[in-house]
């Protein structure tokens, strides 16, 4: 198999943790002592509970959790984030990159025992990823085909070379089932809460604010892998629950920083409990703070940029998030410094400047010292969110902005915000992901603006140069033209502020210390947990 692999830097992605993730291959306790249990069943919390399993139409981490566990990828990456096979066994690249020869494996099975083929390749990269996917339009921008010669070879044709292409292969693309989705409705299909995949581990019921139950997959092709018989995926709502079970020994595996960033030291210090940061490099989560611009007030950058200068970044990172972040600069993390601008423009915490900005906008201070009320809603995955709500609340105060919270379930937040538009500001996090072009666009590109699409372009921006910039990106095949492109969407996207990105965020793990084949790849995170396994 040959691939120039037009990754930028990856080994910049994650020089901050190049030694922990060159681990990944070997599980978090080392490589799978002859000893182990193959078996049993193995209890995960997910929080919150998605709303389906399909990780192509839903994208939030709950769904990505368990829908990786269902489905299998294109490829898997290695700790230097570089491709290994999976569906795909072999890959070429020709004509300087427009063409992608995907072979790929024979004798796969769906779980419903029909096989897997290239046809199932061309209608989930043209019909899921390129229409329906929030992120998918952006990254397969430039692809104008895939063909079909045979049932085990895929041809993916492109207007030019598509670098971002080497970044997404993996979960991030989806590969469904043609035979049970063409001719319907992708985002109401049955099989979303259903699903029938050709992964490690086969589902087997849904009990709503429960559990979902997957159970091992028997024809799985990677005899060696499914070392657990089943997983019970547990919705927990409340966090010190969480806690309590996952130090029972009730839960044995979350993702998802699952419990209040202040229990953290404590469980850190039981032996029975492994606390991993490792694995989410690859998905870079940046925390940031949305405005409305089809709001009146937040129509003007001054009233924008003044709420930025009110927000005290650093103070947000240590008392809300207790350290496992850190104030970001822009919406690209610094630690991908490959694609990471400095020069951009930064807003101080400096409640003057903030002040002064509002009275130059128009709003100065009434009898009760109130400009103008807005809401806010948190993002409805955790005490961090809302307390991330309640800081940003008492800082708007002290510049006359009244600030009241709305906290909702995760349906009516995804409702409000990407259907209604029913929101004056909200806090969430997107993940950047290793190239600005899957992550990164759908905050600032007009074409992300879905009505009805979760974790798009929820604050409604839109404006001719930014997706002028936008454009050039996912067609420049110049890897140098490239990153100045990228450089100049930070510094558009930092003056005109519809986003205020606040923090670099750093995920965690809690699981038990008696699994062993954790993965901590830069992607380990979102991966499933064919490996895991108890140890004797």
């Amino acid at each position: 198999m040959t691939s120039a692999f037009y990754g930028i830097g990856r080994r910049g992605l994650i020089a901050s943790s190049s030694a922990a993730a060159a681990l990944g291959a070997l599980g978090v306790r080392g490589a799978f002592a002859q000893a182990s249990q193959r078996g049993r069943t193995l209890v995960a919390n997910i929080v919150p509970e998605p709303q389906s399993l399909v990780a192509g139409i839903a994208i939030s981490a709950p769904a990505v959790a368990i829908s990786n566990n269902i489905f299998d990828a294109l490829f898997e990456y290695d700790a230097d984030f570089k491709p290994k096979p999976a569906l795909a066994t072999g890959w070429e690249e020709r004509d300087d990159g427009k063409t992608l020869i995907l072979s790929l494996r024979k004798g796969v099975t769906w779980h419903d025992g029909k096989p897997f083929t290239s046809a199932d390749v061309q209608y989930s990269i043209l019909e899921l990823m390129k229409k329906v996917h929030p992120r998918g339009g952006a990254f397969f921008a430039q692809l104008v085909d895939v063909e079909t010669p045979d049932p085990h070879t895929a041809v993916l044709r492109f207007t030019s070379r598509a670098p971002v292409v080497w970044s997404v292969l993996n979960y991030e693309t989806q590969i469904l089932p043609r035979h049970l989705y063409e001719g319907t409705n992708i985002l109401t299909n049955p099989y979303n809460v259903k699903p029938v995949g050709t992964g490690p581990f086969v589902f087997k019921e849904w009990v709503r604010g429960e559990y979902v139950l997957v159970e091992r997959n028997p024809s799985y092709w990677d005899k060696d892998k499914s070392r657990l018989d089943r997983i019970r995926f547990r919705f927990i709502p409340d966090s010190g629950a969480r806690a309590a079970a996952l130090e029972t020994g009730e839960v044995h595996y979350t993702p998802l920083s699952p419990v209040p960033y202040a229990d953290v030291p404590r469980l850190k210090e039981k032996a029975s409990l492994v606390v991993e940061t490792r694995g989410n490099e690859a998905n870079a989560p940046m925390f940031f703070l949305d405005f409305n611009v089809r709001r009146p007030q937040f129509q003007d950058v001054r009233v924008r940029r003044a709420i930025a200068h009110a927000i005290d970044k650093k103070a947000l990172a240590d008392t809300v998030w207790f350290g496992f972040a850190r104030p970001a600069t822009g919406p690209i993390p610094s630690y991908q410094k490959q694609f990471y601008a400095a020069d951009v423009p930064q807003y101080g915490f400096d409640l003057a400047r903030a002040e002064q900005l509002l009275d130059e906008a128009g709003y100065k201070k009434g009898s009760d010292g109130i400009r103008f009320r807005i809401s806010h809603d948190p993002m409805p995955y955790g005490d961090e969110y809302t307390r991330s709500g309640e800081f940003v609340r008492q800082a708007l105060k002290q510049v006359g902005i009244e600030v009241t919270l709305r906290n909702h379930d995760l349906p009516t937040f995804l409702r409000k915000v990407f259907s209604e538009r029913d929101f004056d500001t909200l806090n969430s996090f997107y993940a950047a992901f290793p190239d600005p072009q899957i992550g990164v666009h759908r905050r600032f590109s007009t074409e992300a603006i879905k009505t009805g699409t979760p974790w798009s372009n929820a604050s409604g921006y839109s404006k001719p140069e930014t997706d002028a910039i936008i454009n050039a990106i996912q067609t420049e095949g110049d890897i140098a033209r490239r990153v100045e492109l990228i450089h100049q969407l930070q510094r558009v996207a930092q003056a005109d502020l519809p986003s205020i990105t606040l923090l670099e965020l750093r995920p965690f793990r809690v699981f038990s210390a008696r699994l062993e084949g954790v993965n901590v790849k830069p992607d380990g995170g979102g991966a499933s947990l064919k490996e895991v396994a108890f140890a004797s």
